[in-house]
């Protein structure tokens, strides 16, 4: 789960807990996306992906 600093309840309800800061709600979704890329980013690196070179990529890029 993703939770903002200081939310107890969510530890509850949920096995892992990524915490991020208190912001202003307009900043939210920035600060929500940076962490879960870096989880993504960790993850796939765990997982042995190829992050720098995914699948199908070629193909998305050159066909419009």
């Amino acid at each position: 789960a993703l939770a903002e600093e200081g939310d107890e309840a969510i530890g509850e309800l949920a096995d892992f807990v990524i915490t991020v800061p208190r912001v202003d709600a307009i900043f939210s979704p920035v600060v929500n996306a940076v962490a879960l890329q870096l989880l993504a980013y960790y993850t796939a690196k765990e997982r042995g992906c190829p992050i720098d070179l995914p699948r199908n990529l070629a193909k998305s890029v050159t066909v419009e």
